[in-house]
């Protein structure tokens, strides 16, 4: 392959809490240099992923040790109150603007390009959202792709219904095909040999989201295609043409953990592993 045909690619697997783990790898990823020319994350992928871009090491993991306990970032009561488990206003605007900034200038000025995923409540298919500046109004595309079924509003935006983009695309390395990404690095948040079963509140979801019967097909479908999913990656991994970096082991961790001692141990392990893997990573992407 030629290497000034390469186009260096980054899908990011969601799994909320699971997502420190992800946050691990691309911090060691930033302090080392290693850089992509695009990155694609779905839910806690894009929301903690698009601090690669901004170049903010370590604000993944800060900011969620410095807020677990905190209700309006995460808490039964956000629920009740709110409609949205992980709070959209504490979580879309007072953090990154007042309480831990998200540096805008340094992202846009990134050339490295940012999407995100969700689900189209009405179709029951992905929908796929480049992300140029992370304003506000991209922030909300951002909230949708991370708002998990049954403990989310629906998010309306730009003329869709959202929710959860690992609903339909878990991973979206087809998706970065389709465009051009042809050396691709993959980060999973679950180990090679996890296997998803169906989801046992389908009865709750079928009837909490009656009224979007093609997402509930696609959520019925999921393991199926889940499963699918994570086969073909090692497959393509296997012939050395995509590189994964995966947790050893189940992490172990609750998608809404707010121990900050569980939160370290899991960002730890990505770091550990990102830096075990760090030569066979660099001449992969040719570094």
């Amino acid at each position: 392959m030629n290497d000034k045909k390469l186009k260096k690619g980054l899908i990011l697997e969601g799994g909320a809490m699971r997502g420190m783990f992800t946050s691990g790898v691309l911090d060691v990823f930033l302090e080392e240099g290693i850089e992509f020319d695009g990155a694609i994350g779905v839910s806690a992928g894009a929301t903690f992923g698009c601090n690669l871009k901004s170049r903010q090491i370590g604000r993944a993991i800060r900011y969620n040790k410095r807020f677990a306990h905190d209700w309006r970032y995460c808490s039964m009561r956000s629920l009740i109150l709110t409609g949205d488990m992980y709070g959209a206003r504490f979580c879309y605007d007072t953090l990154p603007n007042k309480l831990d900034l998200f540096d805008r200038d340094t992202y846009k000025t990134n050339p490295m390009e940012f999407y995100c995923v969700a689900s189209d409540c009405k179709t029951g298919l992905p929908v796929y959202k480049k992300l140029e500046t992370c304003d506000q109004h991209e922030l909300t595309w951002m909230r949708a792709s991370a708002s998990m079924p049954l403990v989310s509003r629906v998010v309306s935006i730009d003329g869709y219904k959202l929710l959860d983009g690992g609903m339909t695309d878990s991973i979206p390395l087809k998706y970065f095909e389709s465009i051009g990404y042809n050396r691709n690095v993959v980060i999973l948040t679950q180990p090679r040999e996890f296997r998803k079963k169906p989801a046992s509140l389908m009865w709750l979801m079928k009837i909490m989201l009656h009224k979007y019967p093609k997402l509930v097909e696609a959520m019925r479908n999921r393991p199926e295609t889940y499963n699918q999913q994570t086969a073909d990656v090692f497959a393509k991994a296997d012939r050395g043409e995509v590189f994964v970096i995966c947790p050893e082991k189940s992490l172990g961790i609750s998608r809404i953990e707010n121990n900050p001692e569980e939160l370290q141990r899991v960002y730890d392990e990505g770091r550990n592993i990102a830096k075990k893997l760090l030569p066979k990573i660099k001449e992969f992407l040719g570094e």
